[in-house]
């Protein structure tokens, strides 16, 4: 089995993917764009440069924002960075692997054009953030 292919097997068992087929998925699933990060390793700082939309693979992160007490744990299936990705800006937040990370980073002009081409990918994915917004208001 190729890198691609078990990128591919990975990314189909996520719930964000889960109506894609695995023709669909190849096209993100790129072996160059998956990072690895060691426990402790900042993947986004807040306020710097840099950016990018990542799709936990394995591991586990932590999204620490300012002011907050309790950071929030990201694991398998889990997605950060997709603030500073769409709206091309600064990240808001810092993301810490809290534990050895594999993910999968998709540039924004990607990421884009994925979303645009499955839409039930792209409401999954505001679900999450407006869960995510719902959660920081109560």
């Amino acid at each position: 089995m190729s890198e691609r292919d078990e990128l591919v097997r990975s990314l189909s068992g996520l719930a964000l993917f889960s109506d894609l087929r695995d023709a669909d998925l190849e096209a993100i699933a790129d072996p160059e764009l998956e990072r690895r990060f060691g426990e402790g390793e900042r993947v986004l700082r807040r306020g710097l440069s840099g950016s990018g939309f990542y799709v936990i693979l394995d591991g586990e992160a932590a999204v620490e924002i300012a002011g907050d007490d309790e950071p929030r744990r990201l694991r398998r299936g889990d997605f950060f960075g997709e603030v500073s990705t769409l709206l091309d800006c600064k990240p808001a937040a810092d993301v810490i692997a809290r534990s050895p990370l594999h993910a999968l980073e998709i540039p924004g002009p990607q990421l884009e054009a994925f979303l645009m081409k499955y839409p039930h990918v792209t409401y999954r994915m505001l679900q999450t953030v407006t869960r995510r917004l719902r959660d920081v208001l109560n």
